[in-house]
Formats: structure tokens, C-alpha cells, sequence
């Protein structure tokens, strides 16, 4: 907010004609304010609209970015002749935003900061890198079966308490202690409590110094959550061009931004297209979602949690979501209420990293396996309900064995649980995670109990585990 009103030679004056809900209509006599021109008015200019519509030769339609209390026809409007812009740079490091780029953690107000506009085009093609590299999170099901790309989209899909905001909060923990570079957190549409909740989080891992947050809150107008990402990926894209860092993009959730749009175009008079999405989802996502790139300097990698409406992937803004990412991990409801977390449905997951040319032969092949076996087992799963168990034939009935013991081993516990699990948090490398299904797969461990590889790290541990339950260590009991 600190760079409101700077540029008086750009400035223009008007009137408000009309107000509706978080529209307003605004009246220039002379100098009419282009298309994302910030105006501002109300008592001390605090309510701030973006201009989205030029109606005719003096009158401009906009939307509210902040809470409209007040404001009534005939108020006095100042155009700053500039669009919205965010504070960028190291001193935004430690701090929390809202989606006006104003520091929301009562610390010390910004001073002798740069600011940018949060319109920007993306990279384009001949700035972009062509290379293809795995970015490791230490969760076993994902580096596996789902890997993500540097310099990619990943989304998380899942209906409401599957365990999205978790295992997104998971992988800022393992993924952010690790490497050198700087994490960006959107918050679009987020409640107040889980902003707060990652905030004391990130302070109590030591990595808040390399992380910058933005928010946009679920009570805030439409317009504030609407540009809140373009905000947070104009920080993201200062590190990466500017500082050549690679960047982490954690965006929370991207189904609140299409709903945001959604909003903002009701309000604006547009006709609805199918169930009721606005007629431009399409553009606005990806005005969005092409900026994040991988350039020939360094890359901005996003993990997106992706609100999935009555679980029904068909639905258009998770079908919509889905043709931006490099690779897609879809949560189960079934798999969380059996209590097998990360709740991944690792069938309807995919990624297009998963190619022997860049994850190597021995990954690769050994992904199809795990695949194949789980798909297998899910084939005869309606067999095994009816008949049991004991009416398989031998080769069936070792098949179940792999598959029950590959699911379980695919759990494990997450630091960010330990509080509500009583179980330590792990973070498996992914040599040690392949090689564990590697020997599960080669029927090792066919004497050991399904319990055994449930909720652990590595495999030793679920041998370890397998032999005390065998031998109770006495000093325990």
C-alpha cells in the first residue's frame, strides 16, 4: 500500500455513479483509467478497485479489493494511473502479506522496497529450459510412482478432508529445510486459522527467513482473492529472474482462485457457462499457470492443493486444472478412511515424469510393477469379498500379499502429524523407498505380518518392527 499513490502526473479524478455489492461503477470527465488501473477511495482512500471493464468514453466498471463499508455514489475516486503492484525482494523474506502486498504479521512496515506489477507475460519459449529433472519431496508414493518435475505444476486433488492442506504442508517441511532456494505460500481463499497455524509452524522449523506468504482470506471480497496469486507469483518471479533462485510456489488452493473468478464475473454481468464457471476459466487459469516456468537461470516449481467439488474429477475446474500440471496426485477417500495416509490414489495418479529417459530403466520399470500389481489387486478385490481369500489360486493369493504389503509400506508418517498420530514424523530417500519395494515385490518379507510395514520409513524399520512384535523388548512392557 506503500506505493499507492506515488506517480501524481498519472493521476485522474472521478466520481462514484454506482455501486453494487463489490462492482463499481466510476465517472471521468476528462482521463479515463485504462483496463487494471488502481483507483482508491472512501474517508482516507482505504477501499482500493481494479478496473475490469471500460463502459463507454467516461465511465469505467471495477471490483472492490478490500471491504466496501461506506462508499456511496457521489464519493470522490483518485485513479493512481498504475495497475496493483506488490512489494518484491529479500526484505519481503519472514514476512506475511495480504493479496494488496500490505504485511499482515504487525511487524515493522516495509522501507526502501521495490515494487511490481503483478501483470506480467510469462517467459517465453526461447527463455525456457528444455531439460528434465525430478524434484525429490522424501514421501515414498509420491517420489516413486508420481515424480515431480523442477520447474513443473504438481497438483493435489481431493475432496474436503482428504488431507490435502497435510501432505502440502508436509512437503514445504521436508522440501524447504533441504534446499537453498526461497518458498513462496498463496494462500487463496484460506481460513484465518490454518494461515496462522502454518505461520507458527514454519517459525518453529527455522525456515520461515526463506519463505514470503500471501494471503487472501475466505472472508475477503472476491476481487482480493482473485489477484492474490498473480501477487504471490510476481514475488516468485522477482527471485527466479531477478536473483536467478529457484523457487518453491506452494499454492493452497487453486479451486478458491476459479471460484474467486467465478464470483467476480456474476458480479460483473457475465453470462455463466457450464455449472455455472465463468465463460473465460479457461484464459484466467492459465494467464496464471503459464507463468510458472522453468527458465535457462532457474525455475519456479508449484505444488497446487486442487479442491475437487463432490469428489467428481469431471468436474471443469478440476478438468480444466489438470491440463496445466506435469503431474497429478489424486486423494482417496476410500484409501483415508481405511487410514492408509497419504491417502494417494496412486491408480488415478499420474505424471509425465515417469519416463524411462529421465527417472532411469530401474525406476521406471519397477513403477510398473507397483502399478500392475495394485491394479491387479483391485481387479480381484470384488472375488476376494465374495468367495475369500482361501478360493484363490496360489499365484493370486501371493499377488494379494505383495499388493497389501506395497500399500501399507507405502504409508508414513509426517512430521506436521506427530502431534495427533503419536508417531515420528519420517522422510524416506529415494533409493532406500525403492529398494524396499523392490524386495517386497521380490516376496522377502511373505512371512512377515501386513502390520509391520504399515506407517514406517524404510524397510529395516518394518523388519525391525516385525521382530518386536515377535520378541517384546521386556524393558517396554
Amino acid at each position: 500500500m506503500g506505493a499507492k499513490l506515488q506517480n501524481k502526473e498519472k493521476q485522474a479524478f472521478g466520481d462514484v455513479v454506482a455501486v453494487r455489492g463489490g462492482v463499481v461503477d466510476v465517472y471521468f470527465a476528462e482521463q479515463l483509467p485504462a483496463i487494471h488501473t488502481l483507483l482508491h477511495t472512501g474517508d482516507s482512500n482505504q477501499i482500493s478497485i481494479e478496473v475490469l471493464t471500460q463502459l463507454d468514453a467516461n465511465r469505467v466498471r471495477g471490483i472492490a479489493l478490500t471491504p466496501v463499508h461506506g462508499l456511496s455514489r457521489g464519493m470522490k475516486v483518485v485513479s493512481t494511473g498504475e495497475p496493483m503492484k506488490v512489494a518484491v525482494g529479500r526484505i519481503t523474506l519472514g514476512r506475511m502479506f495480504n493479496a494488496l502486498g500490505t504485511p499482515i504479521d504487525h511487524k515493522e512496515k516495509l522501507s526502501g522496497v521495490e515494487y511490481k506489477s503483478i501483470h506480467h507475460n510469462p517467459p517465453s519459449l526461447s527463455e525456457r529450459s528444455s531439460e528434465s529433472e525430478i524434484f525429490t519431496t522424501g514421501i515414498k508414493a509420491i517420489d516413486i510412482l508420481i515424480p515431480l518435475e523442477r520447474g513443473g505444476k504438481s497438483g493435489l486433488f481431493g475432496g474436503a478432508g482428504v488431507g490435502k492442506t497435510v501432505l502440502l504442508t508436509e512437503m514445504i517441511h521436508n522440501i524447504v529445510g533441504k534446499q537453498k532456494g526461497v518458498s513462496v505460500f498463496c494462500g487463496i481463499g484460506e481460513r484465518c486459522r490454518e494461515g496462522q497455524e502454518l505461520y507458527n509452524d514454519m517459525k518453529e522449523a527455522g525456515v520461515l527467513d526463506s519463505m514470503v506468504m500471501m494471503f487472501g482470506q475466505m472472508n475477503e471480497p472476491p476481487g482480493a482473492r482473485f489477484r492474490v496469486g498473480h501477487g504471490a507469483l510476481t514475488m516468485a518471479e522477482y527471485f527466479r529472474d531477478e536473483e536467478h533462485r529457484d523457487v518453491l510456489l506452494l499454492i493452497d488452493n487453486i479451486f478458491r482462485f476459479i471460484q474467486a473468478g467465478m464470483e467476480v464475473s456474476g458480479l460483473m454481468g457475465q453470462m455463466p457457462s457450464r455449472l455455472g464457471y465463468q465463460p473465460t476459466l479457461s484464459t484466467e487459469l492459465a494467464e496464471l499457470e503459464e507463468r510458472i516456468a522453468n527458465t535457462k537461470v532457474a525455475a519456479i516449481t508449484s505444488i497446487q492443493a486442487v479442491y475437487v467439488p463432490a469428489d467428481d474429477l469431471t468436474d471443469p475446474a478440476a478438468v480444466h486444472a489438470f491440463s496445466h500440471l506435469s503431474s497429478s496426485i489424486v486423494l482417496s477417500r476410500k484409501r483415508a478412511s481405511e487410514g492408509l495416509y497419504p491417502a494417494i490414489d496412486i491408480l488415478q495418479s499420474a505424471s509425465k515424469m515417469a519416463t524411462p529417459g529421465i527417472i532411469g530403466e530401474r525406476h521406471y520399470n519397477l513403477a510398473r510393477e507397483i502399478r500392475d500389481t495394485l491394479a491387479r489387486y483391485e481387479d480381484i478385490k470384488d472375488i476376494i469379498a465374495m468367495l475369500g481369500l482361501e478360493q484363490l489360486s496360489p499365484e493370486d493369493q501371493n499377488l494379494v500379499n505383495r499388493a497389501r504389503r506395497l500399500e501399507r509400506f507405502l504409508t508414513q508418517p509426517f512430521y506436521t502429524t506427530e502431534q495427533f498420530s503419536e508417531m515420528k514424523g519420517k522422510s524416506v530417500n529415494l533409493e532406500d523407498a525403492l529398494l524396499g519395494c523392490e524386495r517386497i515385490l521380490a516376496d522377502e518379507f511373505k512371512d512377515l505380518p501386513e502390520d509391520a510395514f504399515y506407517m514406517v520409513g524404510t524397510i529395516e524399520e518394518a523388519i525391525e518392527k516385525a521382530n518386536n512384535t515377535r520378541h517384546p523388548d521386556p524393558k517396554s512392557a
